[in-house]
């Protein structure tokens, strides 16, 4: 589906992605393609484009952006990615494991940034961090070293747990990375896993009836779909009774419990430095792939009550956000 809108900042505030009309332009100019499984949050957006216009590139004035998302519908990517190299935009910003690879398939050339994928190394994205190769570079959001952390915090909020499920998208490579790696740590625990396989939304309601009366709380690891559907997914786990624990703050905005992990808003401006490099001559294969720097950990005291779980002090002292 195309949308073809403006972007109205106000502030650091944004209603929509920026889409360019190029009928009222007079000239063309350089254009940055946009291909995602799904629409990336308005939060993320703004930050994007907010950093773009501080690098000079201001969306309808300095440059272009064509947007193109498929929809939740996996199976449309790869028509989206050979449309935008049709298009001959200049640079590519992708959402998601499984939209780098589609893009990759569709041009060996322009470059491509991914924003926030699991261990590009590990999905065949890069040839190393430091060295990336090719015509793909772009930001980690190196979830796949978070999986054990992630659990001691669970851990420390419900001690008695001893059945985890883990609720994942194996559709999604990076997914199945990450699920691999918090089986693992689940295990060292001593914990009974629970996994929940989804492909599309439609899945994600099965999947919860499935879980009733079976797990302590549920793992949900993120990606495109789960994070769309985080609302109805948060709804559904206080409707089992089960504890959540996310990969992002925007989990936790929705309903979730606890959230650790990377900044994702900070992960999206600095996706726009690497556009700005790759306008200006950079290339992909010389630019590192950089990780995280900031991780938040997010609690919801409203969703715990809701649960009749307490949190510990120590834990709430260490939080970033405290949701009340």
């Amino acid at each position: 589906m195309r949308r073809r809108e403006f972007i109205t900042l106000v502030g650091n505030a944004a209603a929509a992605w920026p889409i360019a009309t190029r009928a009222e332009q007079p000239a063309r100019l350089p254009t940055i393609g946009f291909l995602g499984l799904f629409t990336p949050t308005n939060e993320w957006v703004a930050a994007f484009v907010q950093r773009l216009s501080e690098l000079r590139w201001v969306v309808g004035s300095t440059v272009a952006i064509e947007y193109r998302s498929a929809e939740g519908r996996s199976d449309r990517l790869a028509e989206l990615a050979a449309e935008l190299v049709r298009l001959k935009v200049d640079a590519i910003v992708t959402l998601g494991t499984p939209s780098v690879l589609a893009m990759m398939q569709a041009t060996s050339v322009i470059p491509i940034v991914f924003v926030a994928v699991g261990d590009p190394v590990a999905n065949g994205l890069v040839t190393s961090l430091a060295r990336p190769g090719g015509n793909v570079t772009g930001l980690s959001n190196q979830t796949r070293d978070l999986a054990g952390k992630r659990l001691e915090i669970l851990r420390e909020v419900i001690p008695g747990l001893r059945r985890l499920a883990i609720l994942e998208n194996v559709e999604n490579v990076a997914v199945i990375l990450e699920m691999r790696d918090a089986q693992a740590a689940a295990r060292m625990l001593g914990y009974e896993v629970i996994t929940t396989e989804i492909r599309r939304a439609e899945d994600i309601v099965p999947a919860f009836e499935t879980l009733r009366d079976r797990a302590d709380a549920i793992y949900i690891v993120i990606d495109a779909l789960v994070n769309t559907n985080r609302f109805h997914i948060n709804d559904l786990a206080l409707g089992v009774r089960l504890p959540t624990m996310h990969g992002g703050r925007e989990g936790v905005e929705a309903g979730g419990l606890i959230s650790y992990g990377p900044n994702f808003p900070e992960l999206w401006r600095r996706s726009a430095e690497y556009i700005d490099k790759i306008l200006r001559g950079a290339k992909p294969a010389d630019i590192p792939v950089e990780q995280p720097t900031k991780f938040d950990l997010v609690i919801n005291l409203k969703t715990a009550k809701a649960l009749g779980l307490t949190v510990p002090p120590p834990l709430l002292t260490r939080a970033d956000e405290v949701i009340e």
